[in-house]
């Protein structure tokens, strides 16, 4: 049976340029800094994001803890969207890890309102309070459909955090597509935060791990606190081989990705019962509202699936497509025809 796989840029395939590159990596301890393709890796990753240093991780997920670790203290409180990644998706790691509390905001579509932040943010003399040590941003925003938040939203609340002596991280797992959307540098999003993480194994298709970065002092604290949460790998040149063609090269092709997400979008809008919101529809995700098709999510999650199309249920009412480099033209077409069959 035909299977297209819609459920996350994460389950794309290393390329046969990465395969090879990864077979004649040249390694080392990466734990005692001797890795000359990890640090040839993270060397450009620092440049081309703009900060003065970077890490390898294995996971996002534990580059943003990582970040918490570093900005903060126990007993803090960040400030993050309602449905960020760090707060709904890391297992509440900011508690457990941190020892941090959130103060989450509703955004209109993932983006914050800088006057939101501003009532938000805590520094006071007052015991009883908790301070806030962080405000966390998102671009592309996961949840809220691949939305792109623009770089002058970016600038209000990393104006607002510097006058209130407070560091912003980015969880730029999908940077590059925001990059690919607003076509400019990714250095025109990433210069209005102090750090941020992005992942080079979804739509840049490298088989493992993700980058940390930030200014030098922030990155040796990092490298300490990835050792003590065991992501202080060995010869992993291996796997930063594929990284480095993924950072240097995938982000190229990633308005293909953007182009197929539109054309679905297109054909399953037509279809009755299916709401969109065409103000989401930026980059490789999007989301449908299915609650008028007559099936919760799960259960046309589960048609879907015994045609061979993948896909995620979000809510009762929302399920997700993600587009990648593995999702052909004809796939969009083919599914937008079973699809409609499967509500006629």
């Amino acid at each position: 049976m035909r299977i297209i796989e819609f459920r996350s840029d994460t389950l794309t395939k290393p390329t046969e340029e990465m395969r090879k590159a990864m077979y004649e990596a040249e390694v080392g301890d990466d734990v005692y800094g001797e890795d000359p393709t990890i640090n040839k890796l993270e060397k450009i990753a620092a440049e081309k994001l703009g900060k003065e240093a970077a890490l390898f991780v294995p996971t996002g997920t534990m580059g943003n803890q990582l970040a918490l670790l570093c900005h903060t203290n126990r007993g803090e409180e960040i400030i993050l969207e309602d449905w960020a990644h760090i707060y709904r998706y890391e297992v509440a790691g900011l508690s457990f890890l941190s020892g941090l509390q959130a103060k989450t905001i509703k955004g209109h579509n993932g983006i914050m309102n800088v006057n939101d932040v501003k009532d938000a943010i805590c520094k006071d003399m007052d015991i009883h309070h908790p301070q806030t040590g962080l405000i966390c941003l998102e671009n592309t925003h996961n949840m809220a459909g691949g939305v792109v938040v623009p770089p002058e939203k970016m600038k209000e609340i990393y104006d607002l955090a510097k006058g209130n002596n407070i560091p912003v991280h980015l969880d730029g797992a999908r940077v590059f597509n925001a990059a690919t959307y607003l076509d400019c540098d990714v250095k025109e999003i990433t210069q209005y935060t102090d750090s941020l993480m992005c992942c080079l194994s979804k739509g840049l298709s490298a088989p493992v791990g993700s980058i940390l970065a930030g200014n030098k002092e922030f990155i040796e604290r990092a490298r300490r606190f990835r050792k003590m949460l065991g992501g202080g790998m060995r010869q992993a040149g291996i796997l930063a081989a594929a990284g480095i063609i993924a950072i240097e090269g995938m982000t190229k092709r990633l308005y293909e990705d953007h182009k197929n997400i539109k054309l679905l979008s297109q054909g399953l809008g037509n279809i009755d019962g299916i709401e969109i919101d065409e103000e989401t529809i930026n980059t490789n995700i999007l989301m449908i509202n299915v609650k008028n098709t007559g099936y919760k999510s799960n259960e046309l999650v589960a048609k879907m699936k015994d045609r061979g199309i993948l896909t995620s249920e979000v809510t009762d009412e929302i399920i997700r497509f993600v587009t990648h480099r593995h999702i052909s033209k004809e796939d969009i077409d083919y599914s937008i025809k079973v699809i409609n069959e499967i509500l006629s």
